[in-house]
């Protein structure tokens, strides 16, 4: 399905794209409906038929009406005042929609405002909502700049259900759940148990890798992988008057239909580096350039905005993978290799989604970069962990994904939830696709612990 991405980038009609804006989907469904019986180019009937997915994704991802959303911050945020929650609107920190004419807001803006505004943070009333991670992230660093090296052992089980309205005894269903790919940081990877013995494990360097189940569905089955690996970081402090002359070309094409050289990004990478020739001083400025004026924000599932860069570099707003993945945009655009990488954060206190970047200088080869922790590090002015994060990681990560919108082997029949990333798991019966609705999957750190040289 992977291969009919590149359609997106195909504009909608204009009186499909106003429907959209005003949230009449169900006018917008019928009319494509109509516009699919006539014969069209096949760029715009592949990018309808997308949009007939995309549609019920962004209902799904906008319940909570003005009111309810309004009480959330009441409830959380002491002496909250409606025209609080107007600002941030005015700086469009809420993100929202409108569904059959009505706004309607994410489900975890209160969760986003805590994590990205801290004056807020401080009046919250709720100390589940706050991010507990700084002292960690900075023990850890300074760890690894002492030491050179860090290395965290990782033992993980994640799980797929399907929920009981959703579940077809005795028809087949197909599971992908995700693996560490055995590169870069990964090392002494093991296969610990699976929940079906006829499972297929994908080969060690596959981009987009997982364990495969396929077979005849039985009432509240549940699928799982366990495994472990150390994940090994040496620390780099890449300098500029080290660069080669010589430069390698790979990993700088474009990639439709987010990654691609439009001129208003190709405007945007020239205004980032100026006259800058030396490839780690561009990788640096762009870096800079994310982490200072494009604020995190938790966004809406990534297969419904068609453009993910350009979303970022025009609303300066975007979660972990926008801002990565604009980062690579603009390293190509520039002449520097860049690539996805991405799976779980996990350290000893927490586990969840994750995405990253590599940007390749030589002669120091493959480095990292984090714009959304680096960004939350200097908004609240910490400055050595904010350097920290462009060319270095911590070791708390499970890299599944290393080659952004690579598509599963065997690839699914219907279109995936995630057709970028691959975090949690996708499945599909013979008969249709599973939403995030359809599914629970779960991931749970077994041990984690620091290994000594």
């Amino acid at each position: 399905m992977n291969k009919d991405l590149k359609y997106l980038d195909t504009q909608l009609p204009e009186d499909i794209a106003k429907l959209k804006a005003v949230g009449e989907y169900d006018r917008v469904e019928r009319i494509i409906d109509k516009r699919l019986e006539k014969d069209l180019p096949v760029a715009l009937r592949k990018r309808l038929e997308q949009e007939k997915e995309i549609l019920p994704i962004i209902r799904d991802s906008y319940p909570h009406t003005y009111e309810a959303a309004l009480s959330l911050f009441k409830d959380n945020i002491a002496d909250f005042k409606t025209e609080e929650f107007e600002s941030l609107r005015d700086e469009d920190a809420l993100d929202w929609v409108y569904l059959d004419g009505e706004i309607h807001f994410r489900e975890n803006i209160l969760q986003n405002i805590m994590k990205t505004r801290p004056n807020y943070a401080k009046r919250c009333t709720n100390p589940e909502l706050l991010d507990k991670r700084t002292n960690l992230l900075n023990e850890t660093m300074h760890k690894m700049k002492e030491k050179g090296e860090l290395t965290y052992h990782i033992r993980l089980r994640a799980t797929l259900k399907v929920k009981p309205e959703a579940q077809k005894p005795g028809e087949k269903i197909r599971v992908h759940l995700p693996l560490p790919i055995e590169y870069a940081q990964v090392k002494n990877f093991r296969l610990i148990d699976t929940s079906h013995k006829s499972a297929l494990v994908n080969e060690p360097d596959h981009p987009a890798r997982t364990v495969y189940f396929e077979k005849e569905y039985e009432a509240d089955e549940e699928f799982y992988v366990e495994y472990e690996f150390d994940n090994h970081m040496v620390y780099k402090n890449p300098l500029p008057e080290e660069v080669d002359e010589a430069q390698p070309t790979f990993y700088t094409e474009e990639q439709l239909p987010h990654i691609k050289f439009s001129p208003y990004i190709k405007s945007v990478a020239k205004e980032i580096i100026g006259n800058e020739t030396n490839p780690l001083e561009k990788a640096r400025l762009i870096y800079e350039y994310i982490t200072k004026n494009v604020m995190y924000s938790f966004v809406r599932p990534y297969y419904t905005i068609t453009d993910i860069p350009t979303y970022a570099l025009t609303g300066f707003k975007g979660d972990c993978g926008i801002q990565a993945l604009t980062f690579i945009t603009l390293c190509r655009a520039v002449g520097v290799p860049a690539r996805w990488q991405a799976g779980l954060y996990t350290n000893p206190e927490t586990i969840g989604n994750h995405d990253w970047a590599q940007f390749y200088v030589a002669p120091f080869g493959w480095l990292y970069a984090d714009t959304s922790f680096g960004g939350s590090a200097y908004r609240t002015g910490e400055e050595e962990r904010w350097k920290f994060y462009f060319g270095n990681l911590e070791p708390f990560r499970m890299p599944a994904v290393s080659d952004f919108q690579h598509d599963f082997t065997p690839a699914l029949d219907f279109s995936r939830n995630d057709p970028y990333d691959n975090q949690n798991g996708e499945a599909e019966f013979e008969s249709g696709k599973l939403t995030y609705n359809d599914i629970e999957t779960t991931e749970v750190a077994i041990e984690i612990y620091e290994k000594e040289d």
